[in-house]
């Protein structure tokens, strides 16, 4: 077995879960990764996400950046691998599912100041910084098939544009659109609208995932010149830290090497080169940057290898050298 993975192993139970699945390939039933999945449910930091997600949707959204965010948090445990059967996502995905847009997507409570275009008050609401995210997790946890959630999927997946998707927000939001050009793409909506459709087989191959991927690979290729809704893609963008929740190298080398089809794409190559010339003489990866809020975790500081972090960058190295 390989250092590096006899390391991860050693490691919290997410971790262990997580490795002896996407790097060791061993199935769900393996004695060995029930217990570590079992580990994982009952960890007391998994616990405390879990019962501040079931208070959901939490505070009022006023930032999507902010790692502190219920959405962020919940795509987080889809990373992990919980699943619907779980007494907590159950009971979180009810609440989600109770706040269904006429449109198809979900909606979290937000307040959007006049100064931006918003209405200054407390509405439900959805944008596609914020949408793909929560339907992502609810596919992760095994939702895809339910008739609310695939309605959400159809008509995001149905906002595509020529250049990938745009911002777009719900009508409760009046006016307000993020800094930059209506008819540039967004870079972050693209992503994650390719991380949701990523793991739908009827998606993965389609044109509108094409034209995401596309656009992702462009916008890196110009970073130096093209700067969409002020996504600039230079030195802060190449650091990577967890979890997986904005616009950073290792969040956009997840989602891109979901499609097989992309292996041999030299942009992605270029990003993967990157990602390699980052790890130690060991076969670790040190978190470059942190989200405070994560403070307690392995990925939140910067003067150790973290474990999970590690995991992230093999198994992306995995897939494009399977």
């Amino acid at each position: 077995m390989d250092k590096t993975v006899e390391w991860l192993l050693t490691g919290d139970p997410w971790v262990v879960y997580r490795t002896r699945i996407d790097l060791l390939n061993q199935p769900e039933k393996d004695s060995e990764v029930l217990k570590a999945r079992k580990e994982m449910i009952g960890h007391p930091k998994i616990q405390r996400v879990l019962k501040e997600l079931t208070n959901w949707p939490g505070v009022v959204l006023a930032s999507h950046r902010s790692a502190n965010q219920s959405f962020h948090k919940l795509s987080f445990m889809a990373d992990l691998g919980l699943r619907k059967g779980d007494a907590q996502i159950k009971q979180i995905t009810k609440k989600i599912l109770a706040h269904q847009s006429e449109e198809g997507p979900f909606q979290l409570s937000m307040n959007i100041s006049k100064n931006y275009g918003g209405t200054g008050k407390d509405i439900w609401a959805w944008a596609l910084c914020d949408a793909p995210v929560i339907v992502y997790s609810l596919i992760k946890f095994g939702w895809a098939k339910d008739k609310k959630v695939k309605k959400a999927i159809d008509y995001l997946a149905g906002l595509i544009q020529d250049n990938g998707w745009r911002c777009v927000v719900s009508k409760e939001l009046g006016k307000f659109r993020g800094p930059g050009r209506k008819d540039d793409p967004c870079p972050y909506a693209t992503l994650v609208m390719l991380k949701m459709l990523s793991h739908l087989p009827e998606y993965q191959n389609s044109p509108a995932v094409h034209t995401g991927a596309e656009s992702l690979l462009h916008l890196l290729q110009k970073s130096k010149e093209v700067h969409p809704y002020m996504f600039y893609m230079g030195t802060d963008f190449r650091k990577i830290k967890a979890p997986l929740i904005w616009y950073d190298l290792l969040h956009v080398l997840d989602v891109l090497t979901m499609l097989p089809w992309l292996k041999k794409d030299a942009r992605l190559k270029e990003m993967i080169k990157i990602l390699k010339s980052k790890e130690t003489k060991d076969g670790r990866f040190i978190p470059e940057s942190e989200y405070k809020v994560w403070k307690d975790w392995d990925f939140g500081q910067k003067k150790e290898p973290s474990r999970w972090i590690t995991l992230l960058a093999k198994r992306i190295i995995k897939r494009v050298e399977a």
